[in-house]
């Protein structure tokens, strides 16, 4: 079911303050005790822009202030996802043209991420469809996140030339053994099922019953806890299905444990079977740059103290990837010529040397949390 027909006039207990779908790339509105953001780019699947992120922040800051609501819901418009996370092109072209558009981007998009992550109401948000990139930022922080029989969620960076941000490399690394490792290095999207099992999502119900969750998130009490807001969600809880990464937990594990890529690889090729034949061939087909920064990027995140500690160290690293060839091939391959076929450089794995990852473990300037 299109998500933007839940809010439509046929659920007269939910009263729309104006027909506003189609006319702001964020629509906030207040449903009973909630108040409700709904991302409205469906045809560019939701993905962030700074302006979006601004409207969040924004709103975000008012529900807070507000005594009469109890909690945020967020959610996407359409029926494809939540959000596919940042637009990709207007970095692209700022990193081109040097306008300094992407940074300032990043900056407010990971002060959101921080945000949530510390918000003091109950957040839930529907992680239905495709849930990547900056889409998890604005979801796996959050204290109530729901998952659905066709949530897809990845962090598919590595195969842009670029790495896992938004505070992945706070998540990644403290998610269930190495499933964080194996997410941030392959790109692969995963399901409901194996969202639960690594610890970025809480529920799983049906798509078909946002209405219904909505309304009864809607009609808590202004003071209600978040164990309330708790119990709203679990009585529509359904069956996640089969994970894969559970099933597979333990070559994983055995596998992703090493400190560099290299040492990966080749413990994949020491397994047996499909699984890890396919991971280890998706592995190669990323940019080598990025897989060795991605996991210099997890292990320092899992040694961090911090949230914010995370954030900081990306936004160093986002300011380098300007400079590195293979973000602007990764994108053009990807989402300008499409042509699925990037040429990587270097295109080795052995020929990324330790110095060359160094340099995107910069400081910025100014720093993000002065």
């Amino acid at each position: 079911m299109p998500v933007y027909a839940l809010f439509g006039r046929r659920h007269s207990g939910w009263n729309m303050q104006d027909d506003a779908t189609g006319m702001s790339e964020v629509i906030v509105e207040r449903r009973g005790a909630a108040g409700v953001i709904r991302l409205n780019r469906p045809r560019a699947l939701n993905s962030l822009t700074t302006a979006m992120v601004r409207e969040m922040a924004g709103a975000l800051e008012r529900f807070a202030a507000d005594p009469g609501i109890a909690s945020v819901v967020v959610l996407g418009e359409g029926d494809r996802g939540l959000c596919a996370g940042g637009d990709i092109r207007v970095l692209h072209e700022s990193g081109r043209a040097g306008t300094g558009e992407a940074e300032t981007f990043w900056r407010e998009e990971f002060h959101l991420d921080h945000a949530i992550s510390g918000y003091p109401k109950p957040y839930v948000v529907f992680m239905d469809g495709i849930t990547m990139g900056g889409g998890v930022g604005i979801s796996a922080h959050g204290s109530h996140r729901i998952v659905t029989e066709r949530t897809r969620l990845a962090m598919p960076e590595t195969g842009i030339g670029y790495f896992p941000d938004i505070g992945a490399t706070w998540l990644l690394p403290r998610a269930r053994g190495e499933t964080g490792t194996w997410m941030g290095l392959t790109g692969l999207d995963i399901n409901a099922a194996d969202a639960l099992h690594a610890g970025l999502a809480d529920y799983c119900v049906s798509a078909s019953t946002f209405p219904e969750i909505l309304k009864a998130i809607g009609e808590l009490p202004a003071t209600a806890s978040p164990r309330q807001v708790n119990a709203a969600i679990t009585a529509f809880a359904a069956v996640p299905g089969e994970s894969a990464l559970a099933a597979h937990a333990e070559l994983i594990d055995r596998a992703f444990r090493f400190d560099s890529v290299e040492e990966i690889l080749a413990a994949l090729a020491r397994e047996k079977g499909d699984f890890a034949a396919r991971t280890r061939a998706t592995i190669e087909s990323r940019s080598p740059t990025s897989l060795k920064l991605t996991l210099r990027l997890l292990r320092a995140g899992r040694e961090s103290r911090s949230l914010a500690e995370c954030l900081e160290r990306e936004l160093g690293a986002c300011m380098q990837i300007l400079h590195n060839p293979d973000f602007f091939e990764g994108v053009r391959a990807a989402v300008i010529d499409k042509d699925r076929n990037p040429k990587w450089v270097p295109a080795r794995i052995e020929d990324v040397s330790d110095a060359m990852i160094e340099r995107f473990f910069r400081k910025p300037e100014p720093p993000l949390f002065p």
